[in-house]
């Protein structure tokens, strides 16, 4: 069963009072606050701003409450089919010159740019309800007028550990004799 096919499903047996909260994260050592702090692009999809907190080993802000700028962005989750990078197209519209003076001065540094995609509930803000969220890379980048598109993709899935943990010694102990 694909990820799109348990969301569905998922989606239809929801209770009725919970509403789902899709967040999109974009990040890059280029996106400086006032302060010269490093920052993301927080956006969830909806009419009104949310505060919700982020999973532990996050990159940016691990643990704390952050805010969620409401927007509209589009997106169809990757699948992960055998052979293919999994891949999704994003559209993020009616961004502020603010987002686009970083995701401009970000397309010209040869780091990449990084989304990542959670899901939370509207009865629990306390952490995202995919765990771990998913974390692309963002390329094929491009502004027009006030939107911003591109395709995220996970970069080197051919080579990840699994499983994805590391069963190490000081951790596990019982692996040494």
């Amino acid at each position: 069963m694909s990820l799109e096919q348990a969301l569905k499903e998922a989606y239809a047996s929801a209770p009725t009072d919970r509403v789902i909260f899709d967040t999109l994260e974009v990040r890059h050592s280029a996106f400086r606050d006032d302060a010269g702090q490093p920052t993301a692009i927080r956006i969830v999809i909806g009419y009104e701003d949310i505060t919700a907190r982020l999973e532990g080993d996050a990159v940016l802000h691990p643990g704390e409450y952050v805010g969620f700028v409401a927007g509209a962005f589009r997106f169809k989750l990757p699948g992960f089919e055998e052979g293919q990078v999994p891949a999704m197209q994003i559209t993020i519209d009616g961004v502020t010159r603010e987002v686009v003076g970083h995701i401009e001065s970000a397309i010209n540094e040869p780091e990449p740019i990084y989304v990542t995609y959670r899901p939370y509930l509207s009865t629990d803000l306390s952490k995202p309800q995919m765990d771990p969220p998913i974390t692309m890379e963002l390329t094929k980048v491009t502004v027009t007028g006030t939107s911003v598109s591109g395709t995220a993709s996970l970069s080197d899935v051919h080579n990840w550990a699994f499983p994805y943990e590391k069963y190490m010694a000081a951790r596990f102990p019982g692996l040494v004799r």
